[in-house]
């Protein structure tokens, strides 16, 4: 998962073996799948992250019938297409969404994913894909923002790309590693914890300007 281990939150579909274990072949399909709900229907707790970096390693030792430039080109085309979406969505819907307060897409969310856009701008479509909840809203935000679609589309798809193929391709080149292929779940600890990087950045970022301002 993006957010916490499948080990801490004790789900078995957060883990992707339990995706390898139960859809077999058709593992990657299903993935394909994930990513594009993740990337665009505003359904964030999914595990985004871990499937890209374990398809990598699972297409390397044979557990996936893809090859690697196939994989990679599907997924990033996946995460881009839920990105239109998530766009078309935001941009159909308008401010109203913002006003939503269900347990995940609720204005908490909606303002942190807006006060992200606000400070990279076009950039956070490529930034906000590695960070949780971010790479969920971001798009939304976009379209309920009316971003100019030609310039969310290129920006999207840089995003996409970086995000699909660079993890999957990291994957792939640790797959071999017979340490990792042991601990895959450790490897994927490691990958959570990478990804909740910059939301640690950040907190530590506001609690020291919250600090020096009281």
């Amino acid at each position: 998962m993006d957010l916490i281990t499948p080990l801490l939150l004790g789900l078995d579909w957060m883990d992707p073996q339990w995706w390898l274990d139960k859809f077999g072949a058709e593992m990657f399909w299903a993935s394909v799948a994930v990513v594009f709900i993740e990337c665009g229907l505003l359904f964030p707790i999914l595990p985004g992250d871990s499937l890209l970096f374990s398809i990598g390693v699972f297409i390397h030792r044979g557990d996936l019938d893809i090859d690697l430039v196939s994989a990679c080109v599907i997924l990033s085309v996946s995460a881009f297409a839920g990105n239109v979406a998530g766009y078309e969505i935001g941009r159909k819907v308008g401010d109203p969404i913002f006003e939503r307060n269900g347990r995940f897409l609720n204005q908490k969310n909606f303002l942190k994913t807006h006060a992200f856009f606000e400070k990279y701008g076009a950039r956070a479509l490529v930034l906000g894909r590695f960070v949780p909840i971010v790479r969920t809203f971001i798009t939304v935000v976009a379209g309920a923002g009316e971003m100019n679609r030609r310039h969310f589309l290129t920006w999207s798809l840089v995003g996409a790309v970086l995000w699909a193929t660079g993890l999957t391709l990291l994957g792939y080149a640790v797959g071999g590693n017979e340490i990792v292929q042991e601990n895959l779940e450790a490897a994927l600890l490691v990958i959570v914890a990478v990804s909740l990087l910059p939301m640690v950045v950040e907190y530590l970022r506001h609690r020291r300007q919250a600090q020096g301002a009281a």
